[in-house]
């Protein structure tokens, strides 16, 4: 299959994901936004990757690109590519879907549990998934569920961690599955920390390798449903 991804940040690239697809045989490129890289069009790709970043999806005087990226999401949607979106991508589908994204009412960064829904239970890119797990996050921002859109996952903070629509074909996550335990250390030379209710050091994220190892085991499980 052939994977595009969309990049926003230097530091913030495909994570564990990259070595899932090229292992599975998948055909990968991208798109460095921040760079000023040009889009493909939807006929280049079968499956979409829109993945975080730092900023808000609405500083379209900053980012100027958002106005094309989004313009792309919504033309893949519409021409019958699969599209996953994490934290930022998320944000992303969700707004060209019709949910719009707002701050959210505490931030959550670092290692908190995660809850499926009753549909969230019942879906089938969730099938075999423990009704509870861990997993990392990193956001201010949080989006309302699309139109027609199923709300998938829960958190303690976020109300709205995960959604599909259209079937299996769209999926949007909230936190971050793919991060890896190098790729944190990397954020973490470019963000700092207030710890809060929802918000962890960086010492605690960074030294809960077990953490890091079952993250990577809920991406591999996510991505053998949207990809399979």
């Amino acid at each position: 299959m052939r994977v595009h991804w969309l990049q926003h940040a230097d530091f913030e690239g495909l994570g564990g994901i990259e070595a899932w697809l090229t292992a599975r045989g998948h055909t990968i490129t991208g798109t460095r936004l921040q760079h000023g890289e040009t889009l493909p069009e939807p006929a280049a790709f079968d499956a979409l990757m829109v993945m975080g970043g730092p900023m808000n999806i609405y500083q379209h005087e900053l980012h100027p690109w958002l106005r094309t990226e989004k313009a792309l999401i919504r033309a893949a949607i519409a021409q019958g590519r699969r599209v996953l979106g994490i934290c930022l991508g998320a944000q992303l589908i969700a707004d060209v879907l019709g949910g719009p994204v707002s701050r959210s009412a505490e931030p959550e960064i670092g290692w908190f549990p995660l809850q499926l829904t009753a549909e969230g239970r019942a879906h089938p890119l969730l099938a075999g998934l423990p009704a509870e797990f861990t997993s990392f996050h990193w956001h201010g921002d949080t989006y309302a569920l699309p139109p027609g859109a199923t709300r998938l996952i829960e958190s303690a903070a976020c109300a709205q961690q995960a959604f599909a629509w259209d079937g299996s074909r769209v999926l949007g996550l909230q936190f971050h599955p793919e991060v890896t335990q190098a790729e944190a250390v990397e954020w973490f030379r470019h963000e700092s920390l207030t710890p809060s209710r929802y918000v962890q050091t960086a010492e605690s994220i960074l030294a809960d390798q077990a953490a890091f190892t079952a993250n990577a085991r809920w991406a591999e499980a996510i991505l053998e449903r949207f990809l399979g």
